[in-house]
């Protein structure tokens, strides 16, 4: 990470989901033992096996939880956007990062230090039911990932995560702008790249999508969806 910069660190906390609700004072005293920096693209958050300082907030940016292999390849976990943190459990756990964390663009993150945060969940009960919901959400998708790479097809992981990009207006025909590049897409969903352009293609081929760049456009909502069941 670089250098720490100098925004008011409560008021980025009073703007994150996990953190919205609590009183300025409480505000203040996460914010004395929280640190912000800006990560460059591709920079190391930090590493598998590394000791956990604490708990990191996305501000603006993508970040990514990757499992890294000796083989030089990786198993995509997670992909953060801004309001997500991560690295909770293994504070609560007092074991080693289980993943690395990897900046995916330019970004800013903040770092609530394990001390500080576990003061502020004994001092109020909001925020112990909010990190509890953050991992069990986090349980959720973990268990979603484990159906789809062992009871899905590539065309059914491939069509899930087309439909779970979709905007909530509910409108039939919509763009996605990827976030990451397809082969992170691909590395999440458990399949080899050209498995995933190959799916892209065939749906594109059938009149479903189209697409250009990093922008798919789906062209029938319903009919898209029929492929997913």
């Amino acid at each position: 990470m670089i250098q720490e910069t100098r925004h008011s660190i409560a008021e980025i906390l009073s703007r994150q989901p996990m953190f919205r609700g609590l009183s300025e004072i409480e505000l203040a005293q996460i914010s004395a033992g929280s640190r912000e920096f800006r990560v460059k693209k591709n920079e190391v958050i930090f590493h598998k096996g590394d000791t956990p300082e604490g708990m990191h907030v996305v501000v603006m940016g993508q970040m990514k939880l990757a499992l890294p292999s000796s083989q030089g390849v990786e198993k995509i976990v997670h992909m953060c956007g801004p309001g997500a943190t991560f690295g909770e459990a293994v504070v609560f756990l007092d074991k080693p990062y289980p993943v690395s964390a990897q900046a995916m663009t330019e970004g800013l993150i903040l770092l609530v230090t394990k001390r500080v945060l576990l003061d502020a969940m004994d001092a109020n009960s909001m925020l112990c039911r909010k990190m509890l919901a953050s991992l069990s959400s986090r349980l959720h998708e973990l268990l979603g990932d484990m159906e789809s790479c062992t009871l899905r097809t590539s065309m059914q992981r491939v069509v899930c995560f087309l439909i779970q990009s979709a905007p909530a207006n509910g409108n039939p025909v919509f763009d996605i702008v990827l976030q990451s590049s397809k082969q992170n897409i691909a590395s999440q969903l458990n399949l080899a790249p050209e498995t995933f352009s190959r799916v892209l293609g065939d749906l594109s081929d059938k009149g479903l999508i189209k697409v250009k760049g990093r922008t798919i456009t789906v062209l029938d909502r319903q009919l898209l969806g029929g492929f997913s069941a």
